[in-house]
């Protein structure tokens, strides 16, 4: 049954984004025509309503706290800890504005999603190459500075069940050199989805967004130093006490 059930979710949520490539070719065109602004909008709402079907597929039992702390508009970042594929998800689901994340330059090889992915406004980046990364990272520094949103997962990697892992040195370049305040996320539960075992399970899964942090207040040196490790804390306290259950808090 397991399999089955797995077998029908993927065939659902690869039928709906193939058949919504069309809108996304009319989406880019407008974007490009001059209606960005509007078009990120409603590119978003696509992406939203997606992920959202994706979410109730899995049957999983979700909890959401925090959403009022996420700003409707300015720059910001999010930073998150990654469990797995299925945390994407669930943020493109959640937060409810546009957003963009970066992502492994190998993803933006990958027909039809790497189309949405770049709709969205995720930057693909390419680690091997210095050069390049700092370029990458540049874009998305201009891009919150415009008032844009940005997912970051500082760990660098899926802790695919592991714990929170170390982060990154200058994982957190994009909010300290973008003056942007940073929402910390705390996702438990996502890894049991479906890459524990291959097979999509209905487990419980919680989300919570945590009070920002503001760092244009904060000292430079602070930035530097002390950020990465309080936002790894805040974190990782959020992880130990975020209780899975209960009803979708979402409304």
């Amino acid at each position: 049954m397991g399999v089955l059930k797995t077998i029908g979710d993927f065939t659902v949520v690869v039928v709906a984004m193939i058949a919504l490539v069309p809108l996304g070719v009319l989406l880019f065109i407008l974007s490009c025509l001059g209606l960005e602004k509007p078009m990120s909008i409603l590119i978003y709402k696509v992406a939203q309503g997606w992920s959202l079907l994706l979410i109730k597929c899995t049957r999983c039992t979700l909890t959401v706290i925090g959403k009022e702390h996420i700003p409707p508009k300015g720059g910001l970042c999010l930073v998150s800890n990654h469990n797995s594929i299925f945390d994407i998800v669930l943020l493109l689901g959640l937060i409810g504005r546009p957003v963009g994340f970066i992502a492994k330059k190998e993803l933006a090889w990958i027909p039809v999603l790497n189309m949405w992915m770049l709709l969205l406004g995720c930057l693909f980046i390419d680690r091997k190459n210095i050069r390049k990364a700092v370029g990458t990272i540049n874009t998305g520094i201009q891009r919150i500075k415009r008032g844009g949103a940005m997912i970051i997962f500082p760990e660098g990697t899926r802790s695919k069940g592991r714990g929170l892992l170390p982060f990154r040195t200058g994982s957190l370049k994009l909010a300290t050199q973008s003056g942007a305040p940073i929402v910390p996320v705390a996702i438990t539960g996502s890894y049991e989805v479906f890459e524990k075992t291959y097979r999509v399970q209905a487990v419980p899964v919680g989300v919570r967004f945590l009070a920002p942090i503001n760092t244009a207040e904060l000292p430079l040196e602070d930035r530097r130093q002390n950020l990465s490790d309080q936002i790894q804390k805040v974190i990782a306290k959020a992880l130990e006490s975020l209780t899975v259950h209960g009803s979708d808090k979402r409304a």
